[in-house]
């Protein structure tokens, strides 16, 4: 019997040894496949897999992944690529994005996570650029990578967790790149989250407040990124963390 070659055995590329392989396959992948597409920019919505068709913060985010789908295709031939959505690929918000970005005929990502109860990829996600990760942290390094400004709508465990580590980055400075961040719908992230009561108990500055902007506004937040990514992004494609 012909001996199997090492890359090609399932029992040792599932095996606790190849673990470093796995990883690296994460990054290598992906890295080829959107360098392939053009992709350098990308527009992340962070948000509740929960949150259904009909819902205001659905709504609101399939609004403004077609807005500025929208707003990026009429750019520059040499900036078609750019900004492009992003999502976590699942449902609720996520597909809300997809969705909007879609209807727009721009090109959209979704980068979906395997999880104890599988669900699948959401249908709006362009094809060629679905991606599907088994470990958390290589898959919000490449939401993380590519972006060049954040929207948060309401979400949980998941939600804060991606937000709080994109505003670690920020405060302490290891994000090189200008990353916008919007929180939106103001009731919400006002309960959730009581950034005044952290500067009050000394746990961050005054000035940590104003790294993200607050809106309950459509408008507002596209025309907010629309001008910062206008100042600060749109000579710079693909500005790395």
């Amino acid at each position: 019997m012909k001996p199997i070659k090492s890359y090609r055995n399932p029992a040792f590329m599932n095996s606790d040894e190849a673990r470093p392989l796995r990883i690296l396959a994460e990054y290598l992948e992906p890295e080829r496949r959107l360098a392939k597409h053009g992709i350098e920019d990308t527009l992340v919505f962070f948000g509740s897999a929960r949150l259904k068709e009909g819902s205001v913060y659905y709504e609101a985010a399939r609004q403004i992944a077609f807005r500025m789908t929208q707003w990026s295709k009429s750019l520059s031939t040499d900036d078609q690529r750019r900004f492009v959505v992003c999502t976590g690929g699942g449902p609720g918000i996520m597909e809300a994005a997809n969705r909007g970005a879609s209807e727009a005929r721009g090109r959209n990502v979704g980068m979906t996570i395997s999880l104890p109860h599988e669900e699948s990829a959401n249908p709006y996600i362009t094809r060629e650029l679905s991606f599907h990760f088994h470990y958390f942290f290589m898959r919000k390094f490449w939401l993380a990578y590519m972006a060049k400004a954040i929207l948060v709508f309401p979400g949980g465990f998941g939600t804060l967790d991606e937000l709080f580590e994109m505003l670690t980055l920020k405060q302490t400075h290891r994000m090189q790149k200008p990353m916008p961040v919007v929180l939106f719908g103001n009731d919400y992230w006002r309960e959730v989250i009581n950034f005044d009561a952290l500067v009050r108990h000394g746990t961050i500055d005054a000035k940590d407040v104003e790294l993200v902007h607050r809106t309950d506004s459509v408008d507002e937040a596209c025309e907010w990124l629309m001008k910062h990514l206008t100042e600060e992004a749109l000579g710079k494609p693909g500005a790395m963390l």
